[in-house]
């Protein structure tokens, strides 16, 4: 990894939190027979070996290397940015470096991610060849109405684009720039008593506040 990888790389510990965020919101964990296997006997795992700890800083690259080439970063990004265009509800993909989580990913070595790379890597490689057979140039090139057309095409019961979504998805709104699009405003104080429930929230669940 030469200085510009190095200088670019996101930091470990935002890693770690990104990938706990989306296995909490995809329901994973690491399966109990191995979490179980690690913690009584560390060094009979073979493989990936005990996972990060949370609470420990990592330099960058320590971990595991990103595996991404430049074509399928560039397509990743511009894939991204389809997805998840600037608007007035959030950033655009690339401001909050979706691909470059989607790379830490697919190039962990941890199973349910190793699974998803065998959609994701084959996947950009198509997208790329889809788009050099109909506009003779590579998606990240081509232009909005092209990429939207192989968007749409791709987007036909393909399997890689809906691992591709899910796991953008994911990192994309994990970030709290991101959270104007949902409507979530996190942990906002009050500022006093708490006033119970929204009023349109009673009419929707169909029950009255009744306690002052």
């Amino acid at each position: 990894m030469n200085s510009q990888d190095q200088e670019n790389r996101l930091p470990r510990r935002r890693v770690l939190q990104w990938f706990a965020a989306v296995a909490t919101a995809e329901g994973l964990s690491i399966p109990a027979a191995i979490a179980q296997e690690i913690k009584t006997n560390p060094t009979a795992v073979t493989g990936y070996g005990q996972d990060p700890v949370m609470a420990k800083t990592y330099e960058r690259g320590e971990v595991w290397p990103l595996t991404f080439t430049d074509p399928e970063k560039k397509a990743a990004v511009a894939l991204a940015e389809m997805l998840f265009p600037k608007d007035d509800l959030g950033p655009a993909a690339s401001e909050v470096r979706v691909a470059d989580f989607i790379d830490e990913w697919v190039s962990a070595p941890y199973p349910r991610q190793q699974g998803d790379r065998k959609a994701i890597i084959p996947g950009l490689k198509t997208l790329d060849e889809e788009c050099r057979k109909h506009f003779q140039k590579n998606f990240a090139d081509a232009s909005e109405e092209q990429k939207k057309a192989a968007c749409d095409e791709m987007a036909k019961g393909n399997h890689f684009f809906n691992v591709f979504t899910g796991i953008a998805s994911g990192a994309y709104y994990s970030d709290p720039k991101c959270w104007k699009a949902l409507g979530y405003a996190g942990n906002v104080p009050i500022g006093g008593p708490f006033p119970g429930p929204p009023e349109e929230v009673l009419k929707q669940a169909g029950v009255e506040q009744t306690v002052e």
